[in-house]
Formats: structure tokens, sequence, C-alpha cells
């Protein structure tokens, strides 16, 4: 299956369930993509040597051969080696997670997930490949703290700091909303995708030790009672 948009760049859909597929081909061509779809790891490898899309978006469970088997022979292959993955997974163990981004994946989303989200995703992606084409670093900066988000690092006055992927996860998601309070219940939709097993006070312990590992900087995260929590866009600081 191919929908086209000229001009646009090319997504390949990767999920042996056609649900799943038409779901994702719907909203990714409504946001302009032209988009390649396959049902197994064989067509996937096939139509990313043939088509050269830009992004797969790659099902972790497939049939026959795994979706971190593809992305192995993906990476593998010098034709292919460059191509942008996204994965999606049923899976919420953040281990699972961490396997596929050592692999070589750009991204994860969990099942079952937001259209809009997996769009944002996609263009976030190709964002950052675009910039690091042109040369511009991936970076933010919130006062004292640095975030190389294509790197996964993050320093504090120029100490990098050892944070686990979910507390990165959740620090990426106060700095790009920085100024805005955000709710316990969005934290959870964004950074733990809604798990119904995680509970709102897993936010409240994560952003303690967040603030911990932050150090003098930590004082930016600001509890809104009864609420959540917010960024300060800068650190005042004393003299």
């Amino acid at each position: 299956m191919d929908a086209a948009t000229n001009g646009a760049e090319r997504i390949l859909v990767v999920d042996d369930e056609p649900d799943i597929v038409a779901l994702v081909v719907y909203h990714l061509a409504k946001a302009g993509f032209k988009i390649s779809t396959a049902s197994n790891g064989g067509d996937a490898l096939r139509i990313a040597q043939q088509d050269r899309p830009a992004l797969i978006v790659l099902d972790l469970m497939l049939p026959g051969m795994s979706g971190l088997e593809v992305l192995d022979q993906l990476r593998a292959d010098e034709s292919t080696r460059d191509i942008a993955v996204l994965m999606l997974t049923a899976r919420r163990e953040e281990a699972d997670r961490i396997k596929g981004l050592s692999s070589g994946a750009d991204d994860y989303l969990t099942k079952p997930f937001s259209p809009q989200e997996l769009v944002l995703r996609v263009r976030n992606i190709l964002r950052r490949i675009a910039q690091a084409q042109a040369g511009v670093p991936d970076v933010m900066k919130v006062g004292p703290v640095l975030i190389d988000r294509s790197a996964h690092r993050v320093t504090v006055d120029g100490v990098e700091l050892d944070l686990t992927p979910t507390e990165f996860k959740l620090l990426m998601t106060l700095a790009e909303r920085r100024g805005r309070v955000q709710s316990r219940r969005h934290l959870l939709e964004t950074v733990w995708d809604a798990a119904p097993d995680i509970q709102t006070r897993t936010v409240d312990m994560h952003v303690q030790r967040l603030r911990t590992k932050l150090g003098a900087a930590g004082d930016m995260i600001e509890t809104v009672r009864g609420f959540g929590y917010r960024l300060r866009a800068a650190q005042s600081r004393s003299a």
C-alpha cells in the first residue's frame, strides 16, 4: 500500500495489525507524509532498501522476524543504517524500551497510543535529523541545565548527570513546556504512557529524584499544590 503526497517525506509503516496500520497511515497521510506499508520483517527490509524512507514506524512484535531483528538488519546494512526508526511496542517495561533504544531506535511509543502524539514524535525525529545534517546542535538550555536530546545527555553548569531514561524523559517534558503547569495525569500519559498500574505518586517520587540529581538547579521544578509541576524558565540564584 502506498499513500502519496507530492513533495512529502516518505514513511514506512511496519505492523501486522491491519487496524493499527490503517490508523497510522490515516494520520500520517493527513499530516502530509507519503506512506508505504509492510506487515512483516522481510517485506519491511525490502521496501526500506527500495524506497529509502525518511523514517520507519516499526512494530516490535512481528510474525517470524521481530522488530528488534529488523532494526538490527537495518543498522547493519549501509544502505539503510541511517533511516530513522520509531518503535511501536505493547510492552511497557523500561528494560524493553532501553533495549530498543540501545539497538538503534530513535524513539519508541507504546500501544495504545495517541495518533496525534505519533505524528508529533515523527516530526520531532525528522526535525532532529534535519538539524543534525545542518550542523545545528539539538540542545535545549534552561538556566544552568543543558539538555542534549540527540545524545540523551544532561549537564548542569557543565557537569554531566547520570539520569535514567524515565528521568530524562520527565525533564524533557517539563523543559519543552517550561513556564506552564503540567498535571500529574498529563505527565503520566506523556512519560509513562498512562500505564494502568502506574499511580500518580510515581510522578512525585521521580520528580523528587530528579530534583536531587539536578542539585541546586532542582529548585527550578516547582510544585503546584493539588495539580502538578512546572519548570521555571530560569533559575534565580542568590549572589
